[in-house]
C-alpha cells in the first residue's frame, strides 16, 4: 500500500496508481466495520472541506457531507449562485482563495465541455486537493463505491471476473458520459473482463475508449464494445446499466433525446437478466428510472445490490477524505 497521499488530488483515478487505490479501499473496509461496531474516527478534526455543486445531487452530496461529520470534520455546501461564481469569478482565484481556508475543496460540475476543464483548472491554482464530485467526463467516487462492492462479494482479488457494462433506456433528459468512462477505464485495471454495450449513437469519447483498451491491454485483461444488450449480460458475474446520452454524436438536445427514443427496448429485465451467471449481481449509481431502465422484478430483486452500492459511497470516500486531508 501507498499511504503517502495527503495532499493528492482525486480528479480521475487514472491519477492513482492501482497500490494507491488499493489502499483507499483497505481504508475503506477498516473504517466500515469501525462505523458498524459505533467507533467515533476523529482523524479529520478541524478539517473543512467545500462542496461546489453546479448540478443537483442527492447520494453525492449527502455521503460527502455525512463523511467530514463521521470523521470529526466539517463540510461547506456552496451552490455556485450564491457564491462570487455567479458573478464571473473565475477558477484561478475561488481555488487561491479557498484553499487558504478549506483542507479540500470538492465539485460536482457536470456540463459538457465545461466541468473537467473547470476542475483541472481549479487543480492549477488550489494548495489544497481537488476532488471530483463527478464531471462532464469522470465519475471517480462512484467507482470507488462500484468496485468495493464487488470485493464484498467476490472477495479483494477480481482478476477474471466478469462486468457488463451496458446503456439503458431513459426519456426525458441527457445524462452524462461520467459513469460509463470511469467503469472501463478503472475496472480493467484490476484484471476485470469488461463488456461495453450501447446503440452505435451513444458512444462513449473517442480517447477515454483508447485509454480503457490501453488499460486491459496492460492488466492482461479483455475489454470489448458491442452494440447489442444481451452481449453485456451473457455470462457475466455483475451488470451495471445504465442511461447517457448520445453526446458524441450530437450536442442538441432535441436531437438527442429523438435518439434515445430509438431505443426503448433497451431495458434491463428479468430475461436479460437470466443470461447473467446465477450468482450475478445488478448496480446501479442511482437514481434510476424505473420502468424505463430496469423493470421492478430486477432492481428490487435477489440480484440488486443498490442499496449497498449507495451506502459503500459514504465508507470509501470517507476513506479517501482521510488519506488527502488527514
Amino acid at each position: 500500500m501507498n499511504t503517502k497521499l495527503r495532499g493528492k488530488h482525486f480528479i480521475t483515478t487514472q491519477d492513482w496508481s492501482v497500490q494507491e487505490l488499493k489502499t483507499i479501499f483497505e481504508l475503506a473496509k477498516l473504517l466500515k466495520l469501525e462505523f458498524a461496531a459505533g467507533k467515533i474516527n476523529h482523524s479529520l478534526d478541524g478539517k473543512t472541506l467545500g462542496m461546489i455543486f453546479f448540478d443537483a445531487s442527492t447520494r453525492t452530496r449527502t455521503s460527502f457531507e455525512s463523511a467530514m461529520t463521521q470523521l470529526g470534520g466539517h463540510g461547506i455546501y456552496f451552490a455556485p449562485q450564491t457564491m462570487q461564481i455567479s458573478h464571473g469569478e473565475g477558477a484561478k482565484d475561488t481555488a487561491k482563495v479557498l484553499s487558504s481556508y478549506l483542507q479540500g475543496i470538492a465539485v460536482r460540475h457536470c456540463t459538457y465541455g465545461e466541468g473537467n476543464r473547470y476542475l483541472n483548472e481549479l487543480r492549477q491554482h488550489s494548495s489544497s486537493p481537488i476532488v471530483n464530485m463527478q464531471c462532464d467526463v469522470y465519475h471517480p467516487a462512484q467507482i470507488l463505491a462500484d468496485y468495493f462492492t464487488l470485493t464484498e462479494h467476490f472477495g479483494d482479488n477480481l482478476r477474471g471476473l466478469k462486468l457488463g457494462v451496458s446503456w439503458t433506456y431513459a426519456p426525458n433528459y441527457i445524462r452524462p458520459l461520467s459513469v460509463p468512462q470511469s467503469l472501463i477505464l478503472m475496472m480493467p485495471r484490476f484484471g476485470i473482463d469488461v463488456t461495453l454495450a450501447h446503440p452505435p449513437e451513444f458512444k462513449l469519447m473517442p480517447d477515454i475508449v483508447a485509454q480503457a483498451e490501453k488499460n486491459a491491454a496492460e492488466s492482461d485483461a479483455t475489454f470489448r464494445i458491442t452494440h447489442n444488450m444481451e452481449d453485456a449480460f451473457a455470462d457475466t458475474d455483475a451488470v451495471i446499466p445504465k442511461s447517457w446520452g448520445p453526446i458524441i454524436t450530437t450536442t442538441d438536445q432535441t436531437a438527442g433525446l429523438a435518439l434515445i427514443e430509438k431505443y426503448p427496448q433497451w431495458i434491463c429485465d428479468q430475461g436479460k437478466m437470466d443470461l447473467a451467471r446465477k450468482h450475478a449481481l445488478y448496480m446501479h449509481p442511482l437514481p434510476a428510472d424505473r420502468g424505463k431502465e430496469v423493470t421492478a422484478e430486477v432492481i428490487d430483486g435477489p440480484h440488486s445490490v443498490i442499496y449497498q452500492q449507495a451506502e459503500n459511497r459514504l465508507h470509501v470516500q470517507k476513506a479517501l477524505l482521510s488519506l488527502i486531508m488527514g
